[in-house]
């Protein structure tokens, strides 16, 4: 049996709360590590904190910075000397384009390092795969990617997102939401097939509880409709009966559904509330012109109608909630399409999973403090193509 064999039993083996023990085991047993670490990125994207069994203070390090950050943010290896011949191999740990954080493997040369670089950044990805997959029988890893208590509500609008980024040969997605630790009602969620990819961008109205049980009925009346094969027009017909029939239109639910047909590159939208949609083509960033209808539960039995929206290889679709383009200065001046324009094209050199933050971090010198007092969205898709035939 070879290391890498040896390694990947290990972790599908283990209790899901040894996964690092697991890992750290296997790596100095078969490829001679003197250390292993396991770091996860939290949820304001700030910080890579440590999974430790013990209780004590966490030494987080910095998410865009630094070894780890490196490695973090290029999605590529990273090796870091250290002082007594040693090496530090820092390796994203990612699941299907889901950026998690990074696995540092100590090793004692570089040539040993070089030698099992390839098969150790493989064993980081099987970590995050295991990870994801005991994140259903133990809070260990979740807890660890606290920096602070989550409100209520963030808990809930947390359960609720599908991961903060995806990508896959015809697309890539990412997402972040604001305050993170304190949301409302800002939701997404998406969903692909062979042949499509579902989106939704959600804005629920209210605050605190109240908006995080609106988001929550919602989006599950969405998925709910979605599998059952209907069509995203009928999805929202129906989570528009469930939401008012709960509050008989006091509140209602704005969102943007989008179906992309992943063969012949055509996008169909459901335009039913306030989040916008910009285009970056090139270097010109324009918003698309949507017709609105009325958002989920404002009356009953309201029909929806989609509309095709023009699409190239090459194209990228961001979203943003009313806490992103509606966010006033101290002086009172909008943040406005002009600058969420400005500042989509500024990151067009970015990977889609780093565009949101980006994009939130310029709002947040906008806004001139670093807590948002609304909730802040933002959903980034690049459009690469249609699959190659074989």
């Amino acid at each position: 049996m070879n290391r890498f064999v040896a390694a990947e039993r290990a972790l599908r083996a283990a209790a899901p709360h040894r996964l690092v023990d697991a890992v750290r085991e296997v790596l100095c047993d078969e490829y001679g590590a003197k250390g292993v670490q396991l770091f996860l990125a939290d949820y304001g994207l700030a910080t890579l904190q440590p999974v430790l069994l013990a209780p004590g203070p966490p030494e987080s390090v910095p998410a865009h910075v630094g070894p780890a950050g490196r490695a973090f943010g290029s999605q590529e290896p990273f090796v870091e000397k250290l002082t007594d011949g040693a090496v530090c191999l820092h390796l994203p740990v990612t699941v299907r384009g889901d950026r998690l954080g990074v696995l540092a493997v100590t090793m004692p040369s570089a040539d040993r390092a070089d030698e099992y670089l390839d098969e150790l950044a493989d064993v980081a990805q099987v970590l995050g795969h295991e990870v994801i997959v005991a994140d259903r029988d133990t809070d260990l890893y979740l807890r660890a990617r606290r920096t602070d208590r989550l409100t209520l509500a963030a808990e809930m609008q947390w359960q609720l997102l599908p991961g903060r980024s995806c990508a896959r040969p015809e697309y890539a997605l990412g997402a972040q939401l604001e305050p993170a630790y304190a949301i409302f009602g800002d939701n997404f969620d998406w969903s692909a097939s062979a042949d499509g990819l579902m989106l939704y961008i959600t804005n629920g109205m209210g605050e605190g509880i109240e908006a995080a049980l609106l988001s929550n009925l919602g989006i599950n009346a969405l998925r709910n409709a979605r599998r059952a094969g209907l069509s995203i027009e009928d999805q929202a017909a129906l989570a528009d009966q469930a939401v008012y029939a709960q509050y008989r239109g006091d509140a209602y639910l704005s969102v943007l559904l989008l179906d992309l047909d992943l063969r012949r590159g055509r996008l169909r939208v459901v335009d039913a509330g306030s989040p916008q949609m910009l285009r970056l083509r090139g270097r010109t960033a324009a918003f698309v012109d949507l017709e609105a209808q009325l958002p989920l539960g404002m009356f009953e039995e309201t029909d929806y109608v989609s509309h095709e929206i023009d699409i190239e290889p090459g194209d990228r679709l961001v979203f943003a909630s009313d806490g992103v383009h509606a966010v006033a200065a101290p002086g009172g001046e909008r943040y406005g399409e002009r600058s969420l324009a400005r500042a989509i094209v500024s990151t067009s050199l970015l990977p889609a999973a780093e565009v949101p933050r980006a994009v939130l971090r310029e709002l947040a010198g906008h806004r001139g403090t670093p807590m948002a007092d609304d909730d802040a969205l933002v959903v980034c898709l690049d459009w690469f193509g249609p699959p190659q035939e074989p």
